[in-house]
């Protein structure tokens, strides 16, 4: 099985993301900050104060588009005001979102808010709800049943350290992992963690026998002009069943780069960044 996870930065470079979908050859694909407009198309403009952005509207229709045959399940974490290309004012739905590969059932779903709750917002605010999205599947060729549960951390403008915030984070996430998980599944933990990687979340993660898989490594692209590039993340709870894991430097469909996890049967763990 093969997962790709990424943040798609609102779909700021959503040419390149569209055109690298289809071919990422990815069973199951985690997507977070995914926009979805009623009543628009195209791009909108986003800002709260700090950034203004370039978003596309419905940047989860245009991947529904690229990957036709897999199946999306998509949380909001919170809504707001985007303007689109004639200056009109639209609502926004702001979340994650996971595809999934028509050859793979798809047995449970589930979702929690890791930092707040859902949020409609007057007007975008810097502190703002992150939810949390489970999907379970059956690895069929390795005869295992698997949780993918991806996670967008909270944005902080004063950084990525810890915070109690974020310690909270990391324990809900936890706290659904702990409440979905059986015996016999492989749990796959990934996403854009806004964290560094020393970070007390991964001591949290690990006291459910979750091991990182990133560390210390680059996960951002030269879109991202920050000296901190740190920010995303993969956990595995076998890494016997790891048979390839990939921090792709390119192509560059983000300002973060695309983690790439291959499990299966052979449990022949090899790592590239």
């Amino acid at each position: 099985m093969r997962i790709a996870s990424v943040n798609a930065w609102g779909g700021a470079l959503a040419d390149e993301l569209l055109t690298w979908l289809p071919g990422s050859g990815a069973d199951i694909v985690c997507l977070q900050e995914v926009t979805r407009t009623p009543g628009a198309t195209g791009w909108t403009r986003f800002a709260d104060g700090e950034r203004s952005l370039p978003q596309r509207a419905t940047l989860l229709d245009d991947v529904r588009g690229v990957l036709p045959r897999h199946q999306a399940f998509f949380v909001t974490s919170d809504s707001g005001p985007v303007h689109d290309d004639t200056g009109h004012r639209r609502r926004q739905d702001f979340g994650v979102a996971t595809m999934v590969g028509e050859d793979l059932p798809v047995v449970g779903v589930d979702s929690a808010f890791v930092h707040g709750q859902f949020a409609d917002h007057a007007e975008w605010v810097s502190d703002r709800p992150r939810a949390a999205l489970a999907v379970r599947t059956v690895d069929r060729a390795a005869g295992r049943p698997v949780w993918v549960v991806q996670m967008h951390g909270l944005r902080d403008p004063s950084g990525k350290a810890d915070t109690p915030a974020r310690r909270r984070q990391a324990e809900r996430l936890a706290g659904l992992v702990r409440r979905i998980r059986r015996p016999e599944d492989l749990v796959v933990v990934c996403g854009d963690f806004n964290v560094l990687p020393d970070s007390e979340t991964f001591g949290v993660l690990a006291g459910l026998g979750l091991t990182d898989l990133v560390g210390g490594a680059d996960t951002r692209t030269s879109h991202y002009g920050k000296p901190t590039r740190h920010a995303s993340y993969l956990l595995v709870s076998d890494p016997a069943a790891v048979n390839r894991f990939e921090i792709l430097a390119e192509p560059e469909v983000s300002d973060h780069r695309v983690l790439i996890l291959e499990t299966g049967p052979v449990g022949r763990a090899v790592t590239d960044s």
